[in-house]
């Protein structure tokens, strides 16, 4: 699922229900099933069979099914073998499996380290 040790599945939406409305949740959120509104959420992972119509926010996203929207990652986004996102991606890290589709924009921003410039004083003579 994730590289790191991740948050507890802390929600849950199956392959068999929907959902309209806005989702804001701690911990992990799996859905599975259709999801119209916008995701807002520690780790978000979504199913092969999932569809979320609408935006998705979170620390990290794994996406097996369909997003009609786009995605914010503070850490990484995952698109599987099957996953398909129509929406622009803003994430530090992306990572697309061969066969996936992905129809839109990306950016990676990275936090620039602070850079130390050091000053050699030379010795008088």
């Amino acid at each position: 699922m994730f590289h790191r040790n991740t948050e507890k599945l802390e929600s849950f939406i199956g392959g068999s229900s929907s959902f309209k409305g806005e989702i804001d949740s701690k911990g992990t959120l799996r859905v599975d099933g259709i999801v119209e509104g916008n995701i807002n959420a520690d780790w978000v992972v979504l199913g092969e069979s999932s569809h979320v119509k609408g935006d998705i926010s979170a620390r990290g996203i794994v996406v097996g099914g369909r997003v009609d929207g786009n995605i914010k990652a503070k850490e990484i986004v995952e698109i599987k073998n099957k996953g398909q996102i129509y929406g622009d991606i803003f994430s530090v890290k992306l990572t697309i499996a061969e066969g996936a589709i992905f129809d839109g924009r990306s950016s990676m921003h990275r936090d620039e380290g602070k850079v130390v410039e050091l000053i050699h004083k030379e010795k008088a003579k």
